[in-house]
C-alpha cells in the first residue's frame, strides 16, 4: 500500500505516482530507458545486476520484471536459471566470468560500496573496458535508486513500465 497519496490510473500506483512530480517522471522514464535501450553491454550482465538489486530492495514488481528489450536480446537474454541462482552468485557455477562480476558489483554497489576497493577494480578491469564499468555503474544506480525509492514508497507491487 502506497505511504502517499497517489491519483488512481492505468497502470496503478507504480504508473501514477509519477503524475504527482510530471517533471521528475519524465526525468525518471529517460534514466530507465538509457540503462534498457542505450546500454552497450549485453542485456544478460546488465539484467543480472537488475535482479540482485531487486532481490537487495526486496522489490517485487521489479523482481517479476522483464524488459520487452531483456526478452528480445535473444542467445543475451538470460535464462531462468540464471534469474533463479542471483542471490548465490558466487557459487553457482552457470555464470560467464563477466556475469559474476557484475553480479558481485551490483551486490557490492548496494550493500558496501567502501569495498569497492582498487583490488576489486583490478578484477573489473581484467573483463570490462572503461565504458562498460562506467555504464554498468550508471544502470546499477538506477536500478539500485528507482527501485529503493519505489518500495520505500509502497508503490512496488506493480511495475507499468515496459521497455
Amino acid at each position: 500500500m502506497a505511504r502517499i497519496d497517489v491519483p488512481a490510473g492505468p497502470g496503478g500506483d507504480a504508473a501514477m505516482i509519477w503524475t504527482l512530480r510530471p517533471q521528475l517522471g519524465d526525468m525518471v522514464e529517460r534514466m530507465i530507458r538509457g540503462a534498457y535501450q542505450q546500454s552497450i553491454l549485453p542485456a544478460d550482465e546488465r539484467e543480472l545486476a537488475r535482479m540482485r538489486i531487486a532481490q537487495i530492495n526486496d522489490c517485487v514488481a521489479c523482481s517479476g520484471f522483464r524488459a520487452q528489450s531483456v526478452l528480445d536480446a535473444g542467445p543475451h537474454a538470460p535464462a531462468p536459471e540464471l534469474y533463479d541462482n542471483v542471490a548465490a552468485y558466487a557459487s553457482y557455477p552457470g555464470y560467464t566470468p563477466r556475469q559474476r562480476l557484475a553480479i558481485e558489483y551490483a551486490e557490492r554497489f548496494a550493500t558496501d560500496h567502501a569495498s569497492l576497493n582498487d583490488a576489486f577494480f583490478g578484477r573489473l578491469r581484467g573483463s570490462f573496458s572503461d565504458p562498460e564499468i562506467l555504464d554498468l555503474t550508471l544502470c546499477v544506480a538506477v536500478f539500485l535508486g528507482l527501485g529503493r525509492s519505489l518500495t520505500v514508497l509502497g508503490v512496488d507491487q506493480s511495475c507499468a513500465i515496459d521497455l
